[in-house]
């Protein structure tokens, strides 16, 4: 067994987190207009603990939500809830437990913490913030029990096709000798991280795996801004492949999980054909600030390799997705090999606020330099080409322009920013001065999370913000040269460093001083100033001998962050009742399946609905297609809300009466067996005193041929 390197206690779990699907605005494009309609495919935390066999105490958990990041409020709830599920979990607390999001555009939103996210979200909404919590508390508590000595085996592999940088023209202002270093050939030039890290958990009582966790920067950008389903984009398309590939082999225990981690994804795009202007000049986006012939951002479109397809990003998501898990499957089937064994038994973790509203330290060079209050600049407002602003804002503009005088006015209103403020930023042009506004509560967090989790080599910088591909470099090679040298494990064995995030809160972007200076997206949205990298690298460079294996103290907790969940604005309605038409019932097909169809076909049925929002059917399903065994004459569930290919669509027909309708579709796959079928539509309606009633429906009989 000593090839397999030291023992560790190891657990895994999985649970829903899957919040309102409809009438709730979308977490991530800042869009007022996109709107949850149904669902792609279901959310879901993965939970990963790691704990010292020998001091089970010293422990930690890493979670990946689909999500589009950690926050604050989410943070705290999910503390609360794992403390109340007794005494033996006493051991998570703030220190040790990471909560990451896969940074996912395509969830229902209105669960942050402050103010400025909930803008476009009408507010908060505590279902949706309460689905979150409960299933990440939930896959927790799973992980928990299932706890048992095991091994780690960490390796990594190249993925191409998943990833570019989208903000060349920024990244390109990093000094050349440093880029020169990442670039090793036209398919692998540095200008974004190809490698996956895959670190693989294994229990030691008969040798199964019981999980995977990786890290890959690619953003959570392939379903597009005018996609209403929510998915956990192609992050949760990767973790779904490699969790249903594995079923049922010999090697694979059961309830294996894999989770699908961000990484530093600041500047990465998955749409991999690059920008290009629609507005029929054919032209690509300019390439210093991605505008097009109107000298606006509008027009300007990233595509994905199947950007030709009309439906709002969905092929080209579940290829990305699948880029990232077959060489990520490829790995772990050959990692007895490539892999190197976590060897140093200690597992260690720290976690401290820090209030960077006016953080001062020193550079290498000894020069004190210091951040600044948040605030985001003009070119935050243009977005990306992977979601235009809804502005009239062009990046990269250092000066102050006059594109919208409209916003000029707004921004100023709402706070101009002081002299010693635009000093602080420079050379950002303010736009919105939110880390010094605190009415009707904070719109930004000034107090970020510094957490550094540690299991033997392996050093895990847990990231409260999109880190660009060279901040992330940056950040992991300062932590790798200082774990070196303090031999942190206790071993001679080379530290291993990742970067995951957005965790804990979201602190926006984390770019470098050089790509700062340029004021693209990724630097206008780097809230604390040109020195906001080097502060992070400091404070988890000054608090790294907390990670060491005879350490036994923890740092001073800092200022706690504001929770904002019981005084949040909010302006969302709930549902009031649900009507069915007249002479019908929740459940009656409105419009059937055919008969027969090939594969191939994509198959729908028509229901009279209820609203979603009456129960989340959490750990559950709205729709599932049932195949007949013809032997026994019983009905299996094969498909659910789990699975890509069958969709949940709900659209209310009248307001005054409170009606809907819900059409399921299944996009039958190539691998689909010949045979009979019916589609079932789960639903809850609601009167208007409030009572809320199951009920189900069912399509008629059809076959696959």
């Amino acid at each position: 067994m000593a090839g397999r390197g030291s023992q560790y206690l190891l657990g895994v779990g999985k649970a829903d987190i899957t919040g309102p699907v409809v009438e709730i605005n979308m977490m991530g494009y800042a869009d007022t207009k996109q709107v949850g309609s149904g669902l792609r495919q279901r959310l879901y935390s993965r939970a990963f603990i790691v704990g010292d066999v020998n001091n089970p105490a010293d422990r930690f958990v890493y979670l990946v939500l689909d999500t589009q990041s950690g926050d604050t409020a989410v943070r705290y709830g999910i503390l609360d809830g794992v403390a109340s599920l007794g005494s033996d979990f006493v051991v998570y607390g703030q220190h040790n437990v990471a909560v990451t999001g896969t940074h996912s555009h395509s969830g229902p939103g209105a669960w942050l913490n402050y103010l400025l996210p909930q803008i476009t979200s009408k507010g908060f909404d505590k279902q949706s913030y309460k689905a979150i919590v409960d299933g990440a508390v939930l896959s927790i508590q799973r992980a928990h029990e299932s706890l048992q000595p095991g091994y780690l085996t960490i390796g990594s592999t190249k993925i191409f096709g998943a990833n570019i940088n989208r903000s060349l023209y920024a990244y390109l202002a990093n000094p050349e000798k440093e880029r020169l270093k990442y670039n090793s050939s036209s398919e692998d030039d540095g200008s974004v991280e190809k490698d996956l890290t895959l670190l693989r958990f294994q229990r030691a009582s008969d040798g199964k795996n019981t999980g995977v966790l990786t890290w890959f920067p690619t953003h959570g950008t392939s379903m597009l801004g005018n996609n209403t389903l929510i998915s956990g984009d192609n992050k949760g398309v990767a973790a779904t492949l490699f969790e249903k590939s594995v079923i049922g082999q010999e090697n694979v225990a059961e309830g294996f999980v894999a989770g699908f981690s961000q990484a530093n994804v600041g500047d990465t795009s998955p749409n991999v054909l690059g920008a290009w202007c629609e507005d029929g000049t054919g032209k690509e986006c300019s390439f210093r600030n991605s505008t097009c012939s109107d000298g606006k951002s509008q027009y300007c479109h990233a595509r994905g390799p199947f950007f030709r397809v009309q439906d709002n990003g969905a092929a080209s998501c579940y290829e990305v997705g699948k880029r990232q898990y077959e060489p990520a499957r490829s790995l772990y089937d050959s990692i007895e090999g490539k892999g190197t064994p976590v060897t140093g038994s200690s597992v260690k973790s720290f976690h401290t606020f820090k209030d960077f509203s006016n953080y001062s330290f020193p550079l290498a060079n000894g020069t004190y330099v210091h951040t600044c209050p948040a605030a985001l600049g003009y070119s935050f407002a243009a977005g990306t080409s992977d979601g235009p602003g809804a502005f009239d804002f062009t990046q990269n503009d250092p000066g102050a322009p006059n594109a919208s005088p409209v916003w000029r006015v707004v921004s100023g209103l709402i706070k101009a920013p002081s002299k010693t403020q635009q000093r602080c930023h420079h050379p950002k042009p303010i736009l919105l001065d939110v880390g010094e506004i605190s009415t009707p509560y904070p719109w930004t967090p000034n107090i970020v999370d510094i957490q550094v989790l540690r299991v033997g080599q392996l050093v895990i910088i847990v990231s409260p913000g999109e880190a660009t591909t060279m901040a992330g470099r940056r950040w992991k090679e300062a932590i790798h040269t200082s774990a070196a040298s303090l031999a942190l494990s206790g071993s001679e064995t080379e530290p291993v460093v990742v970067l995951g995030g957005p965790a804990n809160s979201y602190t926006h972007y984390i770019a470098t001083p050089e790509e700062y200076s340029i004021q693209r997206y990724e630097g206008a949205s780097t809230l604390y100033g040109l020195w906001t990298l080097n502060a992070y690298i400091n404070l988890t460079l000054s608090n790294l001998p907390y990670l060491h294996a005879e350490s036994k103290s923890q740092p001073p907790p800092g200022p706690p962050p504001p929770n904002n969940v019981n005084r949040s604005l909010s302006f969302i309605t709930g549902v009031v009742y649900d009507g069915a038409p007249l002479f019908k019932k929740f459940g009656d097909v409105k419009t059937d399946v055919r008969p027969s169809y090939h594969i191939g076909a994509s198959v729908s049925a028509t229901f009279v609905g209820a609203n979603p929002r009456n129960n989340l059917r959490l750990e559950q399903t709205f729709a599932a297609v049932e195949q007949l065994d013809e032997a026994s004459g019983r009905w299996a569930r094969v498909r659910d809300d789990s699975d890509w290919s069958l969709i949940f669509n709900w659209k209310k027909t009248s307001e005054v009466l409170g009606t809907s309708e819900v059409e399921i579709v299944w996009e039958t796959e190539s691998d689909a067996e010949v045979g009979q079928y019916r589609i079932k539509y789960f639903g809850d309606w609601k009167t208007v005193g409030g009572t809320i009633t199951a009920f189900e429906g069912s399509s008629g009989i059809f076959v696959l041929t």
